[in-house]
């Protein structure tokens, strides 16, 4: 696998509150990844006020192993890819990359996305497993949020790509 950015990881749930699923690819439809929890609009924040774009959620490797770092130097659980509850986990980027899309157009695949909000940690992945620090540990590197611009589908090794220009450059990890 090269060291461009790339799909690592792809998971859904079917409703809220629900495990994670891994796959190998998913379709997206316009608003998310088909079976997923916020494209049936039965996730646990589908309904709140005011209406947010959910339709995808990244999260770098990076940002996972950060905060797993940070929880095991307190000695507390630390969490897999599937238990942040995040869409697509994405490999060789920093949290802080990720984060400098929201208002950027970028391609995974062959998919068009906007980035529109930084996901901020909440209390729900650490109650649903019963686990502590989820909100301390992910501050600044919980992800993005992303809106569909096209429909296809995404598979594990898509590359992510966008205008560098303007960035502060953390590609590499």
């Amino acid at each position: 696998m090269s060291q461009t950015p790339h799909v690592k990881a792809i998971f859904i749930a079917p409703s809220a509150g629900e495990p994670m699923q891994s796959l190998l690819k998913a379709q997206i439809i316009s608003a998310g990844i088909q079976g997923d929890r916020y494209a049936n609009n039965t996730g646990a924040y589908s309904n709140t006020a005011p209406k947010k774009i959910r339709h995808l959620s990244l999260i770098t490797e990076d940002a996972i192993h950060m905060a797993n770092k940070q929880l095991t130097s307190y000695n507390s659980p630390t969490y897999t890819a599937a238990q942040t509850r995040r869409n697509i986990v994405i490999a060789h980027m920093g949290a802080d990359t990720l984060n400098q899309l929201v208002g950027k157009t970028f391609t995974l695949g062959t998919l068009i996305l906007k980035g529109v909000e930084l996901c901020a940690p909440c209390e729900r992945p650490g109650k649903l497993l019963h686990k502590v620090g989820f909100m301390n540990a992910f501050e600044g590197r919980g992800g993005l949020r992303a809106e569909v611009l096209n429909v296809g589908v995404i598979s594990i090794g898509d590359e992510l790509s966008f205008n560098r220009e303007g960035l502060n450059d953390s590609i590499s990890r």
